[in-house]
């Protein structure tokens, strides 16, 4: 026999009458499961930028591939967390359009709330990252920001068969003066006259070259240097357009699962039995 399974209203509902808890609990889940999708997605190696160091072959494929990922990944976790959060606010009596409104702005808290926890533990990770994986020795001569963009430059730079002695003492702090020499042949103005002067001087004496030898390797540095930068620049354009796409794409679908999950709890649409978690498991 069929049972009714609509939800009586228990209160009057108001403007202030968020009922944070669900709210909350609808973000943390959703910050959950967008965590968890992204580290299995970083297992695998599915990722905007390369593991190269030289950056050159990240493929339009790749590119593509990852964000149609943070997009599903995106789709999913808010959804679900807009979901829960009106599934667990008790029944309210009123207008069903001014209710609906309603549910759905509290599907856009729950998308701003689980934005900013993503948000947090993205920076907590980067912030943690090359603390566990560079040495101690590594993290302590490291003074240059963007030095691993062109850290691959950099060993070519100074790279060295016989290398004179009384130069490996000056190695750490020459290498981060060059890296941030390197840094400006991207620049509007580009490398200086005197910087790249400079850097020859440099290369021929920290590697024995020849003064022409030195010159011919700083200019294919450079040059390679400036690819090397202007292709992170794109990846990190690329996976800002991507990651603000994806939050605005989800946004939609919070306000659009908030709704429908609003309805089913106050039966006003039937509840589909994929969701009906409070139904008893029937033996077949």
């Amino acid at each position: 026999m069929a049972t009714n399974t609509r939800a009586v209203p228990v209160a009057g509902d108001t403007a202030l009458d968020l009922q944070w808890g669900p709210i909350i609990a609808g973000a943390v889940a959703a910050s959950a499961l967008a965590f968890v999708l992204h580290a299995f997605a970083a297992a695998i190696g599915l990722s905007v930028s390369s593991t190269a160091p030289t950056w050159r072959d990240t493929s339009f494929a790749l590119v593509l591939l990852s964000g149609l990922y943070i997009l599903l990944v995106a789709l999913a976790s808010y959804a679900l967390g807009a979901y829960l959060a009106a599934r667990l606010r008790a029944p309210v009596a009123g207008v069903p359009a001014d209710i609906e409104f309603r549910d759905g702005m509290r599907g856009l808290i729950v998308w701003a709330l689980a934005t900013l926890l993503t948000g947090l533990i993205a920076l907590a990770a980067i912030q943690a990252t090359p603390q566990l994986v560079a040495p101690a020795s590594a993290r302590a001569s490291s003074s240059v920001a963007g030095e691993s963009i062109i850290a691959y430059d950099l060993d070519r730079l100074f790279r060295s068969d016989r290398r004179p002695q009384g130069v490996e003492g000056d190695m750490s702090y020459t290498r981060s003066e060059a890296a941030r020499i390197l840094l400006t042949a991207s620049s509007h103005r580009g490398l200086e006259a005197d910087d790249r002067a400079y850097l020859v001087r440099l290369v021929s004496i920290m590697t024995g070259l020849a003064p022409q030898d030195a010159e011919r390797r700083v200019a294919d540095v450079v040059a390679r240097a400036k690819e090397d930068i202007s292709r992170a620049r794109r990846s990190a354009v690329i996976l800002a357009f991507m990651i603000g796409a994806a939050a605005l794409i989800g946004a939609v679908a919070a306000w659009y699962a908030s709704c429908a999950a609003g309805r089913m709890r106050d039966g006003r649409e039937e509840l589909h039995p994929l969701w009906d978690w409070s139904r008893p498991v029937s033996r077949l």
